[in-house]
């Protein structure tokens, strides 16, 4: 039996075939050599230095890294840039005005094509807007939108006056909303009549308004004015002296408007973590050093080429994987985007092969649980379309499962695209362990390795490195440009979340393994890793080996209390809907046996539910605590963040029949 004692999580998963790249994509790719790794590693203040210099800088810097009161880091301190400038007006007047930053596709079938001309003298404008509401340098403006144009030239119009914005995801509730904007002390909000998500109209000034409405934190309300874009026209209320209509206040203003440089360490953005438990932790992320790695990591991980391709993320803006690699990482390198306002299923799941094949999309960014969803629908819906534009695809928002890897990958990319699966927080800021898709031999479920300049570790309890093939506790040892400075108003917090265990190692909260050739794997969350009697098991390799099963298409495990076991094994699955298993019973017994005999005894799940569907973020994230308290007999806590509340109505219903029988 293995050692438990020391914090370390046993990993069965099986080694899969691996994907080398091809000569033809080598040969082409950004980075082709692997002396990029070793250079970085032997040096990473230079090899971090030379990246942000390929950005523009209106003072040089001369410092690179500040670690003298670790853990608050400070890159290229004494140098000064504007962040929206390096993102459109060094575009512009490198002569690029005319490409195409942005095709536009509204969930109604509306549509724009934005130019860098045209959005930076948008930008302008708005700046110029903003600093006559009164926004300055240091200021902080909340943001409450849809996935349209105009929250992308917010964000920039406020990072263009040194102001830092907080986008708050347009599913959030009115406490949501108020807790954070009394946290950041916002003094504007910027949102938009409503937008549209699966064909109806989601209101969002309504809800802005309910939020400035509530009793707060206490303190005066700190928001002055609301600038309300006009996207639906859905019938909302505008409260006189407080309420501006944007369309009518930009109109004002002109296109003219001179960017200056900041220090690389003034605030940019602060992103709050959803808050499923305790107050939201307000991560901070500052200028110089964010946003060197978000461009350097969009064009490696994703080979880049902004002449040529048509790069697409479906995240949406309010996460950081929006402000990274939608807002950020892509205009800073001048990439030509396609941002979607609605979902992949309306109005039919073709939606987003229709946007591929529309756009000759060459690049795909999104969730293993999107990816999943495609599966369960079958891979009829894809084939209608002609997706061979793709020639790169990405994974990001938890680890993706080998069989949903398969799927993507030949289905998706037509056997030929290879698949750069990203591990990331929204506190590392941008990319920190991802395949280089013109070096790495990809391994179907597997992250793989560190990104140059990026020092990862596995430990157990104690800090101890694990030995290669057991699992562990991921850890990063040295600081790296886009991390997070600090939760906003709370430095404490900051050290005793994220550095208290090790204290000069950072500790991710996710477990990994490293396989034996250097490869790294995510276990999933450290708080989702299971004590089945004296074995700490993953509820990510379990998940991995129920998908695996030819009648499944996704599959969340949680550990739920066990008198005998301490805590036993319990699994929800969704079944492909062309599945051969003919009952439910049938299904729990096959899946049971098929899990035992894919990892062992110890993880033979003591209850499989089939579902119709599993709680989700409108991120995409299984909610996976609200399963564990099903399980266990609980009240279902706080659901306001998920996409269909209805979902945990109907588990919890079906879990309480189960334990009355």
């Amino acid at each position: 039996m293995t050692d438990t004692t020391h914090g370390t999580i046993e990993s069965h998963s099986l080694e899969v075939e691996s994907y080398p790249p091809s000569a033809e994509f080598t040969a082409q790719a950004n980075l082709n050599d692997p002396a990029v790794y070793w250079q970085a590693a032997q040096d990473p203040e230079a090899y971090w230095a030379g990246r942000a210099r390929e950005l523009k800088w209106t003072k040089p810097f001369e410092e690179v890294l500040d670690w003298s009161n670790p853990p608050f880091a400070k890159w290229f301190a004494d140098g000064e840039l504007n962040v929206t400038a390096n993102c459109l007006d060094r575009h512009v007047a490198a002569g690029l005005g005319d490409r195409v930053a942005f095709y536009f596709e509204g969930e109604p079938g509306d549509t724009r094509t934005i130019t860098y001309g045209e959005l930076t003298h948008e930008v302008k404008q708005a700046a110029n807007m903003l600093t006559a509401l009164g926004v300055t340098a240091g200021d902080r403006v909340a943001i409450y939108m849809p996935m349209i144009p105009e929250t992308i030239v917010a964000m920039l119009a406020v990072a263009r006056l040194g102001a830092a914005h907080s986008v708050v995801f347009g599913g959030f509730s009115a406490e949501s909303l108020r807790a954070r904007i009394d946290d950041a002390r916002a003094e504007l909000v910027i949102t938009a009549d409503g937008g549209y998500r699966k064909g109806r109209v989601s209101a969002l000034k309504p809800t802005v308004d309910d939020a400035l409405a509530l009793a707060g934190d206490g303190q005066p309300l700190s928001v002055e004015k609301v600038l309300v874009v006009k996207r639906a026209g859905n019938d909302i209320e505008m409260q006189e002296g407080r309420d501006l209509w944007w369309h009518d206040e930009v109109a004002s203003y002109d296109g003219e408007h001179t960017a200056v440089g900041f220090p690389a360490e003034n605030p940019l953005f602060i992103l709050y973590t959803s808050g499923t438990t305790g107050k939201p932790k307000g991560i901070l992320h500052t200028s110089g050093g964010y946003l060197t790695q978000a461009a350097a990591t969009h064009r490696d991980v994703f080979d880049l080429k902004p002449e040529t391709d048509v790069y697409w993320c479906t995240a949406d803006i309010g996460w950081v994987t929006g402000h990274s690699y939608v807002v950020y990482g892509p205009l800073a390198n001048g990439a030509t985007q396609v941002i979607y306002e609605g979902t992949p299923d309306t109005p039919d799941w073709g939606r987003w092969w229709s946007l591929i094949e529309k756009y000759k999309i060459s690049i795909l960014y999104t969730a293993p649980t999107a990816i999943r969803a495609c599966m369960k629908v079958g891979r009829q819906v894809p084939e209608k379309y002609d997706l061979s534009a793709i020639r790169v695809l990405g994974s990001v928002g938890e680890p993706i499962n080998p069989e949903a890897w398969r799927w993507y990958h030949e289905v998706i990319g037509g056997g030929r695209a290879p698949i750069v699966d990203t591990w990331w927080q929204t506190e590392t800021g941008a990319i920190m362990i991802a395949p280089l898709p013109g070096l790495t031999r990809l391994k179907p479920g597997s992250a793989q390795v560190p990104q140059p300049g990026i020092d990862v570790n596995v430990v157990d309890d104690q800090g101890g490195r694990v030995d290669r093939g057991q699992g562990g506790l991921l850890t990063i040892r040295r600081p790296w440009p886009s991390m997070v400075r600090t939760i906003w108003g709370d430095d404490a917090r900051f050290i005793d979340t994220y550095w208290a265990k090790f204290g000069d190692q950072y500790f991710a909260g996710d477990g990994a393994r490293v396989d034996e050739d250097g490869d790294v794997w995510l276990l999933g969350r450290v708080d989702d890793v299971m004590n089945v009697s004296g074995h700490r098991l993953s509820t990510a390799e379990i998940e991995s080996a129920l998908v695996e099963h030819n009648a499944v298409a996704e599959a969340a495990v949680v550990g739920a209390d066990d008198e005998t076991t301490g805590q036993a094994v319990v699994a929800f699955v969704i079944l492909k809907s062309q599945q051969t298993l003919l009952s439910e019973e049938e299904a729990e017994a096959a899946l049971k046996k098929h899990v035992a005999s894919a990892i062992g005894a110890i993880a033979r799940p003591r209850q499989v539910f089939v579902v119709n569907e599993l709680p989700k973020t409108r991120s995409g994230k299984i909610m996976r605590r609200l399963l564990k308290d099903a399980a266990e007999g609980k009240e279902i806590g706080d659901t306001t963040t998920l996409a269909d509340t209805s979902v945990m109505q109907t588990i919890s219903q079906r879990m309480r029949a189960e334990r009355s029988e």
